[in-house]
């Protein structure tokens, strides 16, 4: 019952701009390469693998969801090029060791035709990055670290490709933001209150505190850490705010920025310290969970955080690409905890997998001559607006991650659907099954897409 109510709610935030699903369905949106090889009889698979079951579980899922509804759409349209498309995936569970013996065993079994692997995680991707190299795998990833990507040492790109910047670029982003922003952040100084893993941890780099300082933002250089199973963080954020910070940065997913919101809360200085962090925390997920603590003005905790937007958002209604995998998610009657990032970009992976295929089987003339080194010579000469427009990739000169970034914030909806909610009072409100009622939160583009810094060094 409550997620039926949940999700009738988000629907009602789009079906006005979506095409009526009595018509016709929406053409696909990207205009992908024309085939020039019939693969009738033929099957591409598209493997996978992560946690599905573990920590991120929460975020993760929805990538199965997303697979498996394109597959479906192309199979019910007579594939690619003929090709019925497949996927092979299995939950690790977010161990290292299962992540390790799912590699080893899928490139044991499909060894002739494992040419291309979707990660879910940097951690993963660091794992396997120089197996990749050495079994000539091409592997595509949302966002990858700078192990992961380019090595220890920065330099040396890999068989790794995010569709993501970089978590360090995206703090350099946020710091541009901060920068052009005093009306919202007078006399910044940033704290970081994260996750103590890698990816937590990106943008404490002294290359970071560097360019962000001389933009006049100050960094502070202790991080104050906590793990994603911790429920008290009333001490890591207080030391935060002690050292000088006004504003708290994170890379923690889910119920992290929630954590740090609802303290923030609690301390009742959520007026006075801004919240923000890389993409993650502007997924469903933490606009839901956000919803455990309000703050002073009636709204839920996490409300007017700001987050990276490196691709268009469910919300954004004028995009055919986001209009199209709305219609899908709506027909295949998903969920509203699927309604988040990982199911939207997904689909974009799917859709660069597919143009990835066709691109090289036009070059090679066949299926069965694709090798791995064929694969990465196709994506790394790619210029491609994933699904028309959700978003774009090229890796040209090197790059293994993404170059275009935009802040946003994390709002809920008002009454009418018409914008943000400014308290409870005019705040979209739905039962939630349970005799409570929930706010329905929504994604606010605040700048346009730009470069961000290449700060890795």
């Amino acid at each position: 019952m409550k997620k039926n109510c949940i999700l009738l709610a988000l629907l009602l935030l789009i079906l006005s701009a979506l095409p009526s699903l009595a018509q016709d369905m929406m053409d696909y949106p990207s205009e992908m390469t024309a085939c020039e090889v019939d693969l009738a009889g033929e099957t591409i698979n598209i493997f996978h693998f992560g946690d599905l079951s573990g920590p991120f579980a929460f975020v993760t899922q929805p990538v199965v969801s997303a697979v498996t509804d394109a597959v479906n759409y192309w199979n019910s349209r007579g594939g690619v090029c003929g090709a019925e498309l497949a996927q092979v995936y299995e939950d690790t569970g977010g161990s290292r060791e299962a992540a390790q013996s799912t590699y080893d065993r899928l490139t044991s079994q499909y060894a002739d035709e494992l040419d291309l692997l979707l990660l879910y995680s940097s951690d993963d991707g660091e794992l396997l990055r120089e197996q990749l190299a050495e079994d000539e795998i091409v592997s595509l990833i949302a966002a990858g670290s700078i192990a992961s990507l380019y090595g220890e040492d920065g330099q040396t790109p890999g068989w790794l490709y995010a569709s993501n910047p970089l978590y360090i670029n995206q703090f350099g982003s946020f710091c541009q933001f901060v920068a052009a922003s005093p009306e919202i952040f007078p006399d910044p100084v940033i704290g970081f209150v994260t996750w103590p893993f890698a990816f937590g941890l990106a943008g404490m780099e002294p290359a970071a505190r560097e360019y962000c300082g001389g933009l006049g933002v100050q960094v502070l250089a202790e991080p104050q850490v906590f793990l994603p199973t911790d429920t008290d963080i009333l001490t890591q954020v207080q030391n935060a705010i002690d050292a000088g910070a006004n504003i708290i940065y994170t890379n923690t997913i889910a119920s992290g920025p929630a954590l740090i919101a609802g303290t923030l809360a609690d301390l009742g200085m959520e007026d006075e310290i801004k919240l923000a962090g890389f993409n993650w925390v502007m997924d469903t997920s933490v606009g839901i969970l956000g919803q455990r603590v309000l703050k002073s003005n009636g709204l839920p905790s996490v409300d007017g955080m700001f987050g990276s937007m490196p691709f268009l958002w469910w919300t954004e209604l004028t995009s055919p690409a986001v209009q199209f995998v709305y219609q899908q998610f709506t027909i295949n009657e998903r969920g509203p905890a699927e309604q988040n990032i990982a199911y939207l970009v997904s689909w974009g992976v799917v859709d660069s997998i597919i143009e990835t295929y066709i691109r090289t089987v036009n070059r090679v003339g066949s299926l069965d001559a694709v090798t791995g080194a064929d694969i990465r010579e196709t994506v790394e000469s790619m210029d491609y607006a994933i699904l028309g427009g959700l978003y774009q990739i090229t890796y040209e000169e090197g790059m293994r991650d993404g170059t275009m970034n935009r802040m946003a914030v994390l709002k809920y909806a008002n009454t009418t659907m018409s914008g943000a909610a400014t308290g409870p009072d005019d705040a979209m409100l739905i039962d939630d099954g349970a005799g409570g009622k929930l706010f329905v939160p929504i994604v606010v583009p605040l700048t346009d897409f730009m470069e961000v810094p290449q700060l890795r060094g």
